[in-house]
């Protein structure tokens, strides 16, 4: 009985089902659920048919009346208009009123709301049928809106809709009288153009609304007890799923072995352990006894010992093979039960689960791999290791551990207490103990002792969370060596500490006095800058009143060297009034360089910048130091090619080249070459002048360029000069922002290089 009612849990359909039969075709099993929404849809599908059908007809209806109705009031308005026509030719009337216009209307006119109206040519109404529409002698359009002349067509072929004074909508067709003057307006209001189609398109929607109002209450009524049989059966079904899911969500099956029949029977959740199909829950133990491992003893010898012994519990494990290829460890529990059916009275049944113990199998293999690993490695580490339980027995050790208490093996055996372990070791002897600190609040302690043969260790203790504790012994000799270097590192720093103070308190005495000094160095530059500025401001005062008299001596000197006004007489007065002259002039020359160079520090010579042809300058500059090469017997060679434009100070270009080329004209002896090239190149402009003079030597090019300086020879001394031409040359270059260099061999010649920028 109870494996009747599983196997009916398990086996039985859950929802109605409906066979469709088909010509032609196999039958189609169709769902109570599937059912109740196609007759939803297939009515809904009828009433939206049925409407749009409906619609379609009444438009069309709409369409039939409209034409039919227009048709009928042009005829009775043709009609009447020919009616009129007639009767004032026959009785010869040439004025209309309401009894021409009666008798001129053919029977039924007046039907669905039309109205007959005689207007003049200005639009008052001369007749009215019936005679409330319009009032005789007043405007149509009191009636009817305005535009009705405007947008009605005479004799049209179809009927104008115009809106009424009162809001409603006429249709309206007008017809010319001819003889008797006037038209014929027919009106007809909108009530009577659609009254019959309003009505039959009413008598439709009321017929639609009763058959949607009987299908609608049919179909609920169906739903609503469809529903109530669906909620049994999502119930029943929802149950089902539950038991699925638990089983499912434990990893185990239901078993009930049919022991004499040799069938068993799975619920679907054993079909998913394996991965199979769960199409049928009935299997032959054959197909069981397939998928068990070779390795495993077979069931059915087990169920026979049960037998053997009479014994009702049966607990075994074993590996069934996966859809997949892989085998899955399962665990059944069961009872051997007696058949409970008539037939089956005799008929044991082995009745339990199975639970799919894969991963528990797994997870005992990767604890074991793990635990074999613990023990490697710890066997492995270079400290002694220990481990003890709650009750201070031996759980683990490795042999660092034996060798360092130098155990014998039988004690090094797991279970062992520590009472027996401490008895069997040898303990070293201790040359030196330093008590440790307990680290934390967990009894954790670290102890540091030396042994006899001078090695350290450090034995750190601590409590595991069971109870028992842990103990790792590590060698720290070389730690401790380190340690006393690094102490005798400290001490030795120590004293560096010391005499770096000494050395730090000695440059801050230093740093003192050298502040003072740079106090001073401060004032006494501010009081030198002072007489620098006081001696530009006094030389650049005096320079008027040294020019003054030097400019008298120079040219009274001149007028008595070429006897402007007679002959002095003695040849010696006019070699002294040379003299004279050339010392003036040598005097007036020492005092503009030292004017300029005073000017040029001061910082009040400001540059005129311009665009300068240099083949014209370098012809000024030749034709002022030209006659001072002729006097000393040299060649003047230039080569300027580049006839190109640049942009400079012309008078301090001028003095530049002035003072560079009397240099080389005055240093240079008798015979000598001096050279001037001009050029553009990718720095700017480049002047070189060149000479084959008495050259300078290395150790003196550095001098050159500052205020007074001059290299001491025998020949500079014959030549003599202030020592300021090339100074201020090369602050005139500067204030370019251009270079000057200088390069030299003595006995061979010098080379002056100008560099000014192209912008």
């Amino acid at each position: 009985m109870q494996r009747a009612l599983i196997k009916e849990w398990f086996t039985r359909d859950r929802s109605l089902r409906v066979r469709i039969p088909v010509p032609g075709l196999p039958a189609i099993r169709i769902s109570e659920k599937a059912l109740r929404w196609l007759i939803l849809v297939l009515t809904s599908l009828f009433l939206m048919a049925l409407a749009a059908a409906l619609l379609l007809k009444l438009m069309e209806y709409r369409r039939n009346h409209v034409t039919d109705q227009t048709a009928m009031t042009l005829l009775h308005a043709d009609a009447a208009a020919q009616g009129l026509r007639m009767r004032a030719l026959e009785s010869n009337v040439t004025a209309v009123d309401n009894e021409l216009l009666q008798g001129s209307l053919v029977p039924g006119a007046m039907r669905d709301g039309r109205a007959f109206v005689l207007v003049d040519s200005a639009g008052l109404v001369l007749a009215s049928e019936p005679g409330d529409f319009a009032s005789i002698g007043k405007p149509l359009t009191e009636v009817l809106a305005n535009s009705i002349f405007a947008t009605v067509p005479v004799n049209g072929k179809t009927l104008t809709p115009v809106r009424a004074a009162n809001g409603d909508t006429m249709h309206v067709a007008s017809r010319d009288l001819g003889r008797i003057g006037g038209n014929l307006i027919v009106v007809q209001n909108d009530d009577g153009f659609l009254g019959n189609w309003n009505a039959s398109a009413n008598q439709l929607a009321m017929l639609f609304g009763v058959t949607l109002l009987i299908l609608t209450l049919l179909t609920g009524s169906f739903h609503w007890q469809s529903a109530r049989a669906s909620e049994a059966d999502d119930l029943l079904t929802l149950a089902t799923v539950r038991l699925d899911r638990a089983l499912d969500g434990g990893g185990c099956g239901l078993w009930d072995w049919d022991i004499a029949t040799g069938r068993i029977f799975w619920s679907s959740s054993m079909f998913g352990i394996l991965g199979l199909d769960g199409k049928s829950e009935m299997l032959p133990y054959r197909d069981v006894a397939a998928r068990m491992h070779p390795n495993d003893q077979p069931l059915d010898k087990l169920v026979d010992d049960l037998l053997k012994h009479n014994s009702l519990d049966f607990d075994h494990e074993f590996r069934m093979r996966h859809a997949s290829g892989h085998w899955v460890w399962l665990r059944a529990r069961a009872d051997l039960a007696p058949g409970h059916l008539k037939n089956d009275i005799d008929a044991p049944h082995l009745v339990g689960i199975v639970f799919d113990i894969t991963r528990q199998k797994e997870l005992d293999k990767l604890n074991q791999d793990a635990e074999v690993r613990l023990k490697d490695a710890i066997e492995n580490i270079s400290e002694a290791f220990v481990l003890w339980d709650t009750e201070s027995r031996l759980v683990l050790c490795n042999s660092k551990y034996q060798q360092f208490h130098s155990l014998p093996a039988s004690v090094c055996v797991p279970g062992t207490h520590y009472n027996v372990v401490a008895q069997s070791s040898r303990e070293p002897v201790v040359k030196q103990y330093v008590p440790g600190q307990i680290i934390d609040k967990s009894g954790a302690r670290s102890v540091e002792v030396q042994l006899a043969d001078g090695r350290w260790l450090q034995i750190n203790e601590r409590r595991t969370k069971d109870g028992g504790f842990v103990s790792v012994g590590t060698d720290i000799t070389a730690l401790k060596k380190q340690e006393e270097n690094l102490l005798s590192s400290e001490k030795t720093l120590m004293e560096t500490v010391r005499d770096l103070q000494k050395e730090r308190q000695t440059a801050e005495e230093q740093s003192q006095r050298l502040a003072e000094l740079a106090d001073k160095y401060a004032s006494e530059k501010a009081r030198a800058e002072a007489a620098n500025r006081s001696k530009s401001e006094f030389l650049a005062n005096m320079s008027h009143e040294l020019r003054t008299p030097l400019n008298a001596i120079i040219g009274f000197s001149e007028v008595m060297t070429n006897e402007f006004f007679g002959p002095i007489g003695t040849p010696k007065y006019i070699e002294y009034a040379n003299d004279i002259r050339r010392s003036g002039q040598f005097l007036l020359d020492v005092i503009n360089d030292i004017l300029d160079m005073s000017k040029i520090e001061a910082g009040r010579l400001d540059l005129e910048i311009e665009d300068i042809s240099f083949p014209v300058l370098l012809e000024e500059v030749l034709r002022l130091v030209g006659p001072r090469a002729a006097e000393g017997k040299l060649s003047l060679v230039h080569d300027v090619k580049d006839a190109i434009p640049f942009r400079a100070d012309r008078r301090a270009l001028k003095q530049v080249m002035i003072n560079l080329l009397s240099n080389a004209v005055k240093f240079t002896p008798e015979n000598g070459t001096v050279t001037v090239t001009g050029r553009h190149g990718s720095d700017g402009f480049v002047v070189t002048i060149s000479d084959t003079g008495i050259g300078i030597p290395q150790r003196d090019i550095q001098k050159l360029g500052r205020p007074f300086e001059q290299v001491e020879n025998q020949f500079t001394k014959s030549r003599g000069g202030s020592g300021l031409g090339l100074a201020i040359s090369r602050s005139l270059v500067e204030l370019h922002q251009g270079t000057l260099d200088i390069s030299s061999m003595v006995g061979k010649g010098t080379t002056v290089t100008v560099t000014l920028p192209s912008s």
